[in-house]
This record gives structure tokens, C-alpha cells and sequence, in this order.
């Protein structure tokens, strides 16, 4: 899996990157959930929720950002991932934790993320 793992967050970053409806599709299953925190009673579902929301006014722009990522561990079809995110236009860098659990095609049928600013960063 950690090749799977790999390339999906390859995708995962060009899909950031690029903000592309088809490249957000492409990571995850029709009836996928996207949990911009844990328990998140406004989560994302399904193909058009979360590209709605993913590429809407508020979207990262991919010169404003860097990303770096490592792969903590995984249980058999979840992946746990820890990351870090440098906005370089004044906002916080945050640590990130997300929660992976894929299909057996290799999307994501569903997405939690759990992310923190650094206290030496503006808030």
C-alpha cells in the first residue's frame, strides 16, 4: 500500500495544485466523505460536494503554499499521514494529520483531516 499511499498524495498535491474539478474527482470514489476535521457534521460527500468546496472562492492558490508529507503507518485499507503547510502569504503554517481510507481502486472513500497553526506563525 505505501506505493498507493505515494501516489495518491502525488495526485493529491497535483490536484491542490492544479484546483482542476477532474483532478479532485480523480482521488476519490463517487460516494466519498471529506471531513475537513473529525466528526464533522458539514463534511464534504460525493464527487460535486467536494469539488464545490474544495475549488470555491476560498481555495489555496498553488503559489501561496508549500506542502511536505510523511507516512506515519497504515491498517490495512487507512493510511495515517503527517504534514506540514507553509502559507507564504502571511497565513499561519499548520501541522496536518490525515486519515486515509481507501477503496480498493486506490481512491479515497473517505478524507479526515485534523490541522493546527504553529504558534510562531501569524495567526
Amino acid at each position: 500500500m505505501t506505493n498507493d499511499v505515494n501516489a495518491w498524495m502525488d495526485n493529491y498535491e497535483r490536484a491542490w495544485t492544479s484546483n482542476r474539478p477532474e483532478d479532485i474527482r480523480a482521488l476519490f470514489t463517487e460516494d466519498a466523505v471529506y471531513n475537513t476535521r473529525p466528526d464533522d457534521p458539514e463534511a464534504w460527500h460525493g464527487h460535486e460536494e467536494i469539488v464545490k468546496e474544495w475549488s470555491g472562492d476560498s481555495s489555496d492558490k498553488p503559489e501561496d503554499w508549500t506542502f511536505e508529507w510523511t507516512l506515519l503507518g497504515r491498517d490495512g485499507d487507512t493510511a495515517f499521514v503527517q504534514g506540514l503547510t507553509t502559507y507564504l502569504n502571511g497565513q499561519p503554517t499548520y501541522d496536518n494529520l490525515w486519515v486515509i481510507r481507501f477503496a480498493e481502486d486506490g481512491r479515497a472513500r473517505e478524507f479526515t483531516e485534523w490541522y493546527m497553526a504553529r504558534k510562531d506563525t501569524p495567526a
